[in-house]
């Protein structure tokens, strides 16, 4: 099953993730209750490392595609 988003909102999830990765990684300085340092610490890495890969890729993907389009023979 695929799940459709729209344009403005598929566009913005790489930066949501980075900013939530930002924010858990800030929270994880201030908590000291528990396991929620930690807990935080591991969320916010892994919402940054997915944000960047996604846009990373993303960028990858329109790069490829936009240098493949100029270099097609018209016609084609």
């Amino acid at each position: 099953m695929r799940i459709w988003l729209s344009k403005p909102l598929y566009e913005f999830l790489p930066y949501f993730y980075l900013l939530a990765g930002i924010v858990c990684l800030l929270a994880s300085l201030y908590l000291n209750y528990w396991h929620w340092p930690i807990i935080c610490l591991t969320v916010g890495t892994a919402c940054l490392v997915l944000g960047l890969v996604v846009f990373l890729r993303r960028r990858n993907f329109r790069t490829v595609r936009k240098s493949s389009r100029k270099n097609r023979k018209p016609g084609q």
